[in-house]
């Protein structure tokens, strides 16, 4: 089967670990009972239809997974697949299956999306952890759904855009483990207003993280009493410093530890936040000590506070592993094509970047179960790759394979390692230039009556 001596090996390692451990145990979540029970104690009483709320979920994923997201695709397959298993032939309108859809529980897949999350994250060896501790990493992003009335009302767009040439922003906030790289939660809100800031975003799921993690984040994340809220639930923190006080880090003042290195006692806003409620302003502890160091070209703020416990040197690999959540949204994003919402209604959009969020995890939950057989970290493997060799397993397997087979696919998957690339940096520029068409400054519908009266302009006729 392999030529390759080295992939030769590689394939019995994979089989002699899968056979004397309990590894294997990753790829039952897809097809054994504990998802199969999750999913049966979600679905809600419903009558027998050609697309059940099983059958549409699965459309879905598969939506999510595919270059082709169109509903007309998903309903083509299943009307195909009906036709070639020699069942009745079903309609190729996709009214059904938009209704289906829109039938489906939200609290369905974001549970799902969650628990496939936690129950890869539970089960990560040791040897994934930082020093023995798990470590969550936190990001925000912003996706655009389509430009329609009722998003425009929930999700509006930037400000700075005319109405009607600008598309609805929603904001999303997630929790990722940095060892096996699934989301554990996500929240979503508007782009602008009360309440769709990143930190209240996260201050709504901070009880996904648990007592002895270490939440890695950004500038966004430095504040005083987002480090006082996470100190009192014994979950340790590591940003980078806010830009307006790292303008004035003066490291010849607090404790110091060494070079670059304090200990500094910050005290409390003396103006209370509008998010805040007064009881809380007040049960805030008046001061909070942290540690500010100056590492790999930023200042960091950490309630890691003993440098013989945690050394600087620590510290600046911990926060360039932040750089995964990066890598990880773009693959949400850009990689299964979340960046675009299709869906016209709030509702559904939400519930559509949730079924991305599943499937996501759903392929870090393979990515796992390859990186534990074949002795590697799963970020040292490329998750497009996993993509691409699930799309074409799923479109050839029978159900009934054999473990070698099985055994196959995660070879396949552990076969391709992403590069290491520390400090890379590129130019935010793209060399190919679009097609040399005006941008749209007014809406679709003046624009049309002015080409209907007027005709197109000479150069693109």
């Amino acid at each position: 089967m392999h030529t390759n001596p080295s992939a030769c090996a590689q394939q019995r390692r994979v089989r002699t670990h899968a056979r004397n451990s309990n590894a294997y145990a990753f790829f039952n979540l897809l097809t054994g009972p504990e998802l199969f029970d999750q999913v049966e104690s979600l679905l809600p009483p419903h009558r027998e239809r050609r697309f059940p709320p099983t059958e549409t979920l699965s459309m879905f994923l598969a939506q999510a997974l595919s270059p082709d997201r169109s509903c007309q695709k998903a309903v083509d397959e299943a009307a195909v697949k009906r036709l070639v298993a020699g069942l009745t032939p079903c309609s190729t309108h996709t009214g059904a299956y938009c209704r289906a859809r829109k039938r489906l529980p939200g609290e369905m897949v974001h549970t799902l999306a969650r628990h496939t999350g936690r129950w890869v994250a539970a089960r990560a060896p040791e040897s994934w952890r930082w020093r023995g501790r798990r470590v969550r990493l936190v990001d925000g992003t912003t996706v655009t759904m389509p430009d329609t009335p009722a998003n425009q009302a929930v999700y509006p767009q930037p400000r700075s855009q005319k109405p009607g040439l600008g598309f609805p922003l929603c904001r999303m906030v997630g929790i990722v483990c940095l060892g096996s790289g699934v989301v554990l939660n996500a929240a979503t809100g508007r782009y602008r207003g009360k309440g769709g800031d990143e930190q209240s975003l996260l201050r709504s799921i901070l009880d996904t993280l648990e007592r002895a993690d270490v939440l890695v984040g950004d500038a966004y994340y430095a504040t005083y009493f987002l480090l006082c809220t996470l100190r009192e639930r014994g979950i340790d923190a590591v940003f980078e410093q806010h830009g307006a006080r790292q303008r004035t880090t003066d490291f010849r003042c607090g404790q110091r530890l060494g070079p670059r290195d304090h200990l500094i006692v910050l005290e409390k806003p003396a103006i209370k936040p509008d998010w805040m409620s007064k009881a809380d302003y007040a049960r805030a502890p008046e001061s909070v000590t942290v540690r500010e160091l100056r590492t790999g070209g930023k200042t960091l703020v950490t309630t890691l506070l003993c440098p013989k416990q945690t050394p600087k040197s620590a510290l600046k690999s911990l926060y360039q592993s932040r750089w995964h959540v990066e890598l990880d949204l773009r693959n949400i994003k850009t990689t299964l094509g979340m960046e675009k919402l299709s869906c016209q209604t709030p509702a559904m959009a939400i519930k559509e970047i949730w079924v991305y969020l599943l499937a996501y995890n759903l392929i870090r939950l393979l990515m796992a179960q390859a990186a534990l057989l074949a002795e590697r970290l799963p970020r040292q493997l490329s998750f497009k790759h996993t993509v691409q060799i699930w799309i074409v397993w799923a479109e050839h397997r029978t159900g009934t394979e054999h473990n070698d087979r099985l055994y196959g696919l995660f070879v396949l998957i552990a076969q391709q390692r992403v590069g290491q690339r520390p400090g890379r940096i590129e130019p935010r520029a793209i060399k190919r230039r679009p097609k040399p068409y005006p941008l749209l400054t007014q809406t679709r519908a003046l624009a049309r009556a002015h080409v209907r009266k007027h005709g197109h302009p000479e150069k693109l006729k």
